[in-house]
């Protein structure tokens, strides 16, 4: 299985994981996934100051500029599995 097959694969066993992760871990999930399959944020900052989750997500993803999409990819497929065996 290569890297984006298994990538996808994690993202699908995302939805069944044994308990809901807390807020900070789906962060890391949202930005991991987002810079993996997108690459570098390429939108605008939330314009509503008081919609903090649209802020927390865009702040997570920005905070991995620079990561290459296969880090990424491998650091979400890596974390799927740790919150799998949990």
């Amino acid at each position: 299985m290569d890297l984006k097959e298994e990538f996808e694969n994690a993202a699908l066993e995302s939805k069944s994981l044994p308990s809901k992760p807390s807020n900070e871990t789906l962060l890391q999930l949202y930005s991991l996934y987002k810079q993996g399959s997108l690459g570098d944020i390429n939108t605008e900052p939330p314009s509503n100051p008081f919609d903090f989750v649209a802020k927390a997500k865009y702040d997570a993803w920005a905070s991995l500029k620079g990561k290459s999409t296969s880090e990424a990819m491998n650091e979400y497929i890596n974390l799927i599995k740790k919150l799998k065996d949990n």
